[in-house]
């Protein structure tokens, strides 16, 4: 562990930013503005989404950085939300505003030639990418000044990371590889993109919630950002760990089968995302050790847009995301065989319809609470980002990344983010966040390993 943790320090320290600059749409627009609304709220005390793209053996760095600025210039006439600044109205109604006089998309151009592109694909540790991505603990609700997309560019060796970092009260995930996928687009030759973003927030819902927010210390107290004009050092929870666990097609198979042999006739097949999120749950549960009496939630953040009613477009930009929790107590969770936990989760996920929707929303304008970004329930697992997202798709004329990952942001003991194997099989890497006694009996649980 030392000696990877040594590794991880010297390849932060190699990184040189060579220049910043600001890329704003490539034609006038005027002002636009688009009040946010009680899907995004919640998120302002949340940190900035991070996201690490990594490519291999992409030659003539500056051209390529050029192209890149040029269809991120072309994008951002369709997704010019990301281009502008966090607002408040007269009556303290937060909002994103849009004019040709703001600064738009901060880019940081940076060589690490020290680093190749193995060093930061191996599957343990996040701290070694922190140099690599912008707004590092830097809250969202600082998009009040603050650009709400950074973009790094960063020459290795061997190849080009791309550390993103988005205002994650603007966007959900589904926005945000909707955004990268068109960008991507762009950059290959394309005119224009083949699904522009639905804009009108407002259509999902229009109640106008007021909240007394407007700096970091207005925040949860435990949530505060850093008041540095700068970014300050991603230092995570020293006892905390993260690890990516690749689950290939055939064992992705058999846990589904495992999860589905004993289910009742007349109930609905558990899907893969149930039955992983059942192995995982379980398998998590074992390595914390907990009491039979502690419980234990199962956090799903889960995609709202064909749920709600009348139902939204997949091109909705903004967060139409809600947690979903499912609690039990662990020894309960243990003692039964892995489909009552698939069948909790199911349960919990088929009964938020859109009435349970507009309750929770109701509930929450009633009295709106800024959770911090750990806010997800005891003992919790929580799921984040989705095997859907084609994050491999994501080709900006140099190839398919070879890794994708997340950043040090939002971290928290029992985070999870899956994502697709990157052959575009039907296998899944998860990565979990884990504290570090629990993530070593994790390494060496067999049964959650497949290799019993």
């Amino acid at each position: 562990m030392a000696g990877e943790l040594a590794k991880e320090e010297t390849a932060v320290t190699k990184v040189k930013v060579l220049k910043k600059t600001n890329v704003k749409p490539q034609k006038p627009l005027g002002k636009k503005e688009c009040q946010l609304v009680t899907f995004d709220l919640p998120y302002l005390a949340f940190y900035y989404n991070q996201k690490l793209m990594i490519y291999k053996g992409v030659e003539n760095f500056e051209e390529n950085v050029e192209k890149l600025k040029d269809g991120l210039a072309l994008v951002l006439e369709d997704f010019y939300q990301l281009a502008g600044k966090l607002g408040k109205d007269e009556e303290g109604v937060f909002k994103v505003e849009y004019d040709d006089d703001m600064d738009g998309v901060e880019v940081i151009v940076a060589t690490a030639e020290g680093i190749e592109v193995a060093d930061l694909t191996d599957e343990e540790g996040t701290s070694k990418f922190q140099d690599l991505i912008p707004c590092n603990k830097i809250l969202n609700l600082e998009g009040l000044h603050r650009p709400l997309l950074a973009v790094q560019f960063t020459k290795l060796k061997d190849g080009i990371t791309m550390g993103l970092a988005f205002n994650h009260a603007v966007l959900d995930g589904t926005s945000t590889w909707h955004f990268m996928t068109s960008w991507a687009q762009l950059c290959c030759g394309s005119t224009s993109i083949s699904v522009p973003p639905f804009l009108d927030r407002t259509k999902v819902r229009n109640t106008r919630v007021k909240l007394n927010l407007s700096k970091p210390s207005d925040a949860p107290e435990h949530a505060n950002s850093a008041t540095t004009n700068g970014d300050v050092n991603a230092k995570t929870d020293p006892s905390l760990r993260e690890r990516v666990f690749k689950f290939s097609e055939s064992a992705i198979d058999q846990i589904k089968s495992k999860v589905n042999a004993n289910a009742s006739g007349s109930s609905t097949p558990y899907s893969t995302f149930q039955s992983l999120s059942a192995h995982v749950w379980l398998a998590v549960t074992r390595a914390r050790q907990l009491k039979p009496e502690d419980y234990t939630v199962y956090t799903v953040f889960a995609d709202c847009r064909k749920r709600v009613d009348p139902p939204m477009p997949e091109s909705y930009f903004g967060n139409l995301i809600q947690a979903i929790f499912t609690v039990t107590a662990a020894g309960l969770l243990l003692s039964h065989p892995i489909e009552f936990a698939a069948g909790m989760i199911q349960d919990a996920i088929v009964k938020h319809d859109a009435k349970a929707i507009d309750e929770r929303n109701k509930e929450w304008e009633s009295n709106p609470k800024i959770f911090q970004y750990k806010d997800a329930g005891v003992n919790c697992v929580a799921v984040g980002s989705s095997p859907r997202f084609k994050v491999y798709d994501v080709d900006f004329g140099w190839g398919k990344p070879e890794s994708v990952r997340s950043g040090s942001n939002n971290r928290f003991d029992g985070m999870v983010y899956l994502y697709p194997e990157k052959n575009g099989g039907r296998g899944i890497d998860v990565e979990i966040s884990l504290e570090a006694n629990a993530m070593e009996r994790l390494e060496k649980d067999k049964e959650f390993l497949m290799e019993a």
